[in-house]
């Protein structure tokens, strides 16, 4: 089943690397945790590249509407 959405975060290394995928489904935030490495991930597609100056991107869940959105890096 696909998820689409927003990394917000990168954790671990090696073969025990995760990341955390935001998404909002019908009006309610949604994060997911998938390991990197994980053989039931078939594949792992990057849309778009955002323009950020952090990390991990916790304040995204304080946010609302358009203020969520991350500028595109060009």
């Amino acid at each position: 089943q696909r998820f689409q959405g927003v990394v917000i975060a990168r954790s671990g290394g090696g073969i025990n690397e995760t990341f955390t995928v935001r998404k909002i489904s019908n009006g309610i935030g949604v994060e997911r945790i998938f390991p990197l490495h994980s053989p039931k991930i078939n594949s792992i597609e990057r849309i778009s590249v955002g323009k950020v100056r952090r990390a991990k991107l916790y304040y995204l869940r304080n946010l609302k509407g358009k203020a969520a959105k991350i500028k595109e890096k060009r």
